[in-house]
């Protein structure tokens, strides 16, 4: 499959916490960082997302906010 989304980073599924609806998936990263997807519980069933499954997170946003304390 080829996609237009440039921002693809590789890793591995390091945590599932699955509610009655969504689920929050963590991806460690294949450069040490973390980050975290909310994505819906079926999606997490049809993709067969397990702990350790190799993912590819695909960010396509329009904006992109920082915070300083």
């Amino acid at each position: 499959m080829r996609l237009s989304t440039r921002n693809q980073l590789t890793g591995t599924v390091s945590g599932i916490d699955i509610g009655s609806v969504m689920a929050i998936v963590k991806v460690a990263l294949d450069g040490g960082q973390q980050v975290t997807a909310s994505i819906t519980k079926d999606a997490v069933d049809e993709l067969g997302l397990t702990i350790g499954s190799p993912v590819t997170a695909l960010i396509k946003s329009t904006e992109v906010m920082l915070g300083v304390e």
